[in-house]
């Protein structure tokens, strides 16, 4: 691999990239130690004569160096090494020559020992460093030496002229950048190194706060470039619309009405919506979709509507067909399990303009689906897509539009796993965010039950007694079929064991491996209420809706994560009944786990679950930058700097509208480029 490519590894692609290669922590080498005043268990700088060298081969082959320390003796171990090394002290040890060593020293039979220390060959009286050494994030087959020095060389080399006027500086209190940025790679004798490792130091702190500003300037960037695209306005009050919100059976929420609102709102502009909806499990954003599919279908133009499983997608279908149908809207389903000329019937039916509305999976932006007028996007579940899938399915939109400049579709991105607020202002700032702020009426909050398994019979018992009351059950299991960690149950076993323990009850089974007709056969017959437990994977997570299904059993629920969990317990309660969700799980439990369980426990509160999630995990961990679509905070940590990040956000705008040179030029300095993987 190149050089190049190791860097790239790393997220350098420029020079200047290079002098943002932050170090991770440092390591003291500008002071001698003596041998007696090594402390256990930290490493320091040790200065030895070489006596002699030789490879020994007990209890291991290994390069073993003796030299002499103040009278001390001092031997360094290797246990991998080269034969040019065992040269080089062989030379050493002739010429008179000492060693600085860099490790932890420890007591060995003959004296002191350092196993595989940072060495150098060096001249009696050799000038120590005047600065602390820094240690880089690196990356296989890139030394810190190498690294060290390109980075170095970068840092000399690099105008470090300040891209934020004195004014921003003053007002936040923020070092000069260039001060900043040499400080941090080679801190002198005496620097403060506690506020450097918890990155509490000024110098940190100018840093953080300029990559929260890059990032809030480019998402800023982003959304006034998409305002400058060309959009078909379509209609808000159209006659579809009005048919549709007249023979609904039931009543929008108000939280409902005001996001349909603001989505036909931004559709009747000139210009491309991009509007995140928020809202939790079973919250009503489906009914949402639809109104925005009917302002695209009364304005002629077509809508698809992509959801990342078969499951979900054609559950969506279901509820459109039997919503839209009775209006003339043509609906179409394309996903994996159509045959080819189903498949080629339903491409064609889109390219030709005639249905409305296409629903699917990621079948929707493959290759030979072409739509004649798309004029909206729908992704649901859009954390679970790509940055590029999303955009795929964007670009399907130009490719067919007929006007020049060509138009581009709205898009609506739906997501049931909340954003904590601070993570969304960072995250989303250049997205309009609606948010659905109560469950319909009827929905009740699920109780929470925590049971280790040693108490599965009482488990059972409870699934038996509600089937026999009329009532339905998930039974969810974690993995497929036997993975590395045998304890697992899996959940082929566990559907043949189930059937057994519980005799008369109609289980049925339904997970990812299943064809699209068998898993929907499955869901058909839960639905219908013709099986009484469904034992499942993670499948049915998303968008799975049986009002009659009041208890859900979550085998193994340690292994699932805070989203999964909360998403999974959404499935239930959308009866009358009182539903009961029960985490079984395995102990001793891990501290990471028992957390979770007791987060799910104690609140059904989505961005409650949110916001302790990303406490526990981080940003990285709930978004990913394959989610995201924006690069992810190297240096500032959301919850501990959002002082810093109001104060980033607040420059923004401020930036933008005095000095859009420098704004651009603190963006390129930054991103280096990545901001053209904007947010779609």
């Amino acid at each position: 691999m190149s050089a190049e490519a190791k860097l790239a590894r790393l997220g350098i692609r420029s020079r200047f990239d290079l002098v943002l290669h932050l170090p991770l922590r440092y390591e003291d080498e500008t002071a001698l130690t003596a041998l007696p005043l090594a402390p256990v268990g930290k490493p320091v700088l040790v200065e030895a004569a070489v006596r002699r060298a030789e490879v020994a081969y007990r209890p291991r082959r290994q390069l073993v160096v003796h030299a002499e320390c103040d009278g001390e003796s001092l031997a360094l171990r290797f246990f991998n090494f080269y034969g040019s090394q065992l040269k080089q002290f062989e030379r050493a040890a002739e010429q008179g020559q000492r060693v600085r060593a860099f490790g932890e020293v420890h007591p060995g039979w003959f004296g002191a020992e350092m196993s595989h220390p940072r060495y150098r060959i060096v001249r009696e009286s050799e000038p120590l460093a005047t600065a602390l050494t820094p240690v880089y994030p690196t990356t296989s087959g890139l030394g810190q030496s190498t690294l060290r020095k390109q980075v170095l060389q970068a840092l000399a080399e690099a105008e470090l002229e300040d891209t934020l006027p004195e004014a921003v500086l003053l007002r936040h209190g923020l070092a000069p950048f260039g001060e900043s940025v040499r400080l941090l790679h080679l801190p002198p004798p005496g620097a403060d190194l506690a506020s450097l490792a918890d990155r509490t130091h000024p110098a940190w702190r100018r840093m953080k706060f300029d990559e929260l500003l890059a990032q809030q300037l480019s998402l800023r960037l982003a959304y006034r470039a998409r305002r400058a695209r060309t959009a078909p306005a379509l209609v808000s009050n159209g006659p579809l619309l009005r048919r549709f919100l007249g023979k609904l059976p039931f009543a929008l929420t108000p939280a409902q009405a005001r996001v349909s609102a603001e989505v036909l709102r931004d559709l009747a502009q000139p210009h491309p919506m991009q509007r995140l909806l928020q809202g939790d499990v079973g919250s009503g954003k489906t009914i949402v979709a639809a109104i925005a599919c009917l302002a695209a279908a009364d304005a002629g133009r077509q809508a698809a509507v992509m959801a990342p499983t078969e499951l979900l997608s054609e559950q969506h279908y279901r509820k459109f067909s039997q919503w839209l149908a009775p209006l003339g809207v043509g609906v179409v389903w394309l996903h994996g399990g159509l045959s080819a000329k189903q498949k080629r019937a339903a491409q064609e039916a889109i390219a030709a303009g005639e249905v409305a509305i296409a629903l699917g999976t990621h079948a929707l932006f493959q290759r030979g689906v072409s739509f004649a007028r798309l004029g909206l996007a729908v992704v649901d579940e859009q954390h679970r897509f790509g940055v590029q899938q999303r955009l795929s399915l964007r670009k399907k939109g130009e490719a067919g539009a007929d006007a020049a400049p060509p138009l581009v579709p709205h898009q609506l991105m739906m997501s049931a796993t909340p954003i904590p607020r601070t993570l969304s202002m960072s995250y989303y700032a250049d997205l309009d965010v609606s948010l659905i702020d109560e469950l319909p009426p009827g929905r009740r909050p699920v109780a929470t039950r925590l049971v280790a398994d040693a108490r599965r019979g009482e488990v059972l018992a409870r699934i038996r007694d509600a089937c026999a009351d009329g009532q339905q059950a998930y039974w969810v299991c974690p993995v497929i079929e036997e993975s590395k960690e045998g304890e697992l149950q899996t959940v082929l076993d566990t559907y043949d064991l189930l059937a057994r323990e519980l005799p008369g009850l109609r289980v049925g089974l339904v997970h990812g491996r299943l064809s699209a007709a068998d898993k929907t056969a499955a869901m058909q017959a839960f639905c219908a209420g013709r099986l009484q437990l469904l034992v499942a994977t993670t499948v049915i997570e998303v968008g799975v809706d049986v009002p009659n299904a009041s208890l859900m059993v979550i085998e193994h629920a340690e292994r699932f994560g805070l989203a999964q969990l909360h998403q999974l317990r959404g499935r239930i309660g959308r009866g009358a009944r009182e539903s009961v969700c029960v985490l079984l799980y395995a102990a001793p439990l891990s501290q990471g786990a028992r957390e979770r369980l007791k987060v799910v426990f104690e609140t059904c509160d989505g961005f409650e679950v949110a916001r302790r999630d990303l406490h526990l995990r981080g940003p990285g961990e709930v978004l990913g930058e394959r989610q995201s679509g924006a690069p992810l905070l190297r240096f500032a940590d959301l919850e501990r700097d959002q002082e810093l990040a109001s104060a980033a956000r607040e420059a923004a705008e401020e930036l933008l509208a005095s000095d859009p040179g420098r704004a651009r030029a603190h963006v390129a300095r930054w991103l280096s480029g990545r901001q053209d993987y904007a947010k779609v």
